[in-house]
């Protein structure tokens, strides 16, 4: 890990400065929306934009890539998100929100993009394991770490929006003064929906599922806290909760998946989210239960992620990985685009509770889902499933591509080991 550290600190510490940033600004938008008057449904149409704006860069970076370098797309970007955080406090209005949101969003991916192509060419096939893990623990810390910058100033003032844009604009300095070489960037070019949803039915329904709950966690957990009569700082602490979870789960959960039956662990863990979802809906007025419900729908459902791309990847063959990774991000981007919306509409009626009654939904439905296909076909075995790698739920189809790269390494590793063994 040290030599991981080492060879990428410039652009992990780039990394985790722009979540800061873009942790800061998505809980800060929903608690300022609730000062200026902002109905839930009208805050659901702004965050459901950043996902808009996500999938639609996400598609678009990797050919501005090509066309005029990653230094140049990185410095773009950069100088439109800044401007876009510093404007949201002026132009308090839907329709800038949401034009706003869909910027950022555009330009996020498009860094993401930039920057995980460099973490890709920088890794080994010794240390890409480590580069991921460490990857995943720097943009939870970023996350965690903006929740309790909220507390510092007052969300109706400029001073937060300003500390969001100043972290996203020093970002960049470490990554561009850095001297990593600029790496030759490619892609894969993506499986069709219909062909992925053959191979594994699971994974594409899952991946929809999941994409509605995470856009609610970090898209409109603010806005059920200030709905709910949170304080700054309970919402602070209750949106930490979620990745807090994640980052303490995710491992356990990955080394249970390389030795069961996948089908298995998925069902039981959206289970435990939508139980998760159940005690917040039944206590969740009590503020420590609240966190409690939190950390568990944050603990399962993120790490889901990874576990359904682990599960798809048993059924395909080493040379088709790659591409199922763009399909499978575009699946979740789908459900990540409708999830604030339906999760608004859903507050509209019920209040305040109808936030976890939407997500309880999704979890329990990939519960039954993953049950029922438990009798459609039997499962591969666990010696010849590949290596669960650890991937954020809001990463770009080239970190999903990175970690289709370790898990097929670690499985002709595996293979080369039986072989060897045998001889």
């Amino acid at each position: 890990m040290i030599s991981v550290i080492s060879s990428s600190w410039a652009l992990m510490l780039g990394m985790m400065l722009l979540m800061v940033g873009n942790g800061l600004q998505g809980t800060l938008l929903g608690v300022r929306g609730d000062i200026e008057g902002f109905t839930t449904f009208q805050m659901s149409l702004v965050m459901s934009a950043y996902f808009v704006g996500f999938l639609g860069g996400s598609r678009m970076a990797p050919e501005m890539i090509r066309r005029v370098g990653h230094v140049r797309v990185f410095a773009a970007l950069a100088s439109f998100i800044s401007a876009v955080l510093i404007l949201y406090p002026a132009l308090p209005n839907t329709f800038t929100w949401f034009l706003g949101r869909a910027i950022i969003g555009f330009c996020f991916s498009g860094v993401y993009v930039t920057a995980e192509s460099w973490l890709n060419n920088a890794a080994t096939n010794e240390n890409r394991g480590k580069s991921l893990s460490l990857y995943m623990i720097v943009q939870m810390i970023g996350i965690v770490g903006a929740q309790g910058i909220l507390v510092l100033a007052d969300p109706s003032g400029y001073e937060l929006f300003v500390i969001a844009s100043v972290a996203v604009s020093i970002s960049f300095a470490p990554i561009l003064l850095s001297i990593s070489p600029t790496p030759a960037f490619d892609t894969t070019k993506p499986m069709s929906l219909k062909e992925l949803y053959r191979i594994s039915p699971l994974g594409v329904i899952g991946m929809f599922l999941l994409g509605g709950v995470f856009s609610a966690q970090f898209g409109m957990a603010a806005v059920y806290g200030s709905e709910a009569g949170l304080t700054i700082g309970q919402i602070s602490l209750f949106v930490s909760a979620f990745y807090v979870g994640a980052l303490i789960v995710q491992y356990p959960l990955g080394w249970l998946s390389d030795r069961m039956d996948r089908r298995v662990l998925i069902m039981l863990a959206s289970a435990v989210g939508s139980a998760g979802a159940l005690l917040a809906i039944i206590v969740g007025s009590y503020f420590e239960f609240l966190l409690v419900s939190a950390f568990l729908i944050g603990g399962m459902s993120n790490p889901l992620y990874s576990l359904l791309i682990a599960y798809t990847n048993d059924f395909l063959d080493y040379d088709d990985m790659a591409a199922a990774s763009g399909g499978m991000v575009f699946i979740n981007g789908l459900g990540a685009i409708s999830g604030p919306v339906l999760a608004g509409w859903i507050m509209g009626v019920f209040g305040p509770p109808g936030y976890f009654l939407f997500i309880g939904i999704l979890m329990l439905s990939l519960t039954g889902y993953a049950a029922y296909r438990m009798t459609q076909r039997s499962a591969p075995s666990v010696d010849d499933t590949g290596s669960y790698a650890p991937v954020y739920p809001g990463a770009s189809p080239l970190a999903v591509e990175f970690a289709q790269e370790y898990a097929i390494e670690e499985a002709m590793a595996e293979e080369e080991e039986e072989r060897a063994a045998q001889m």
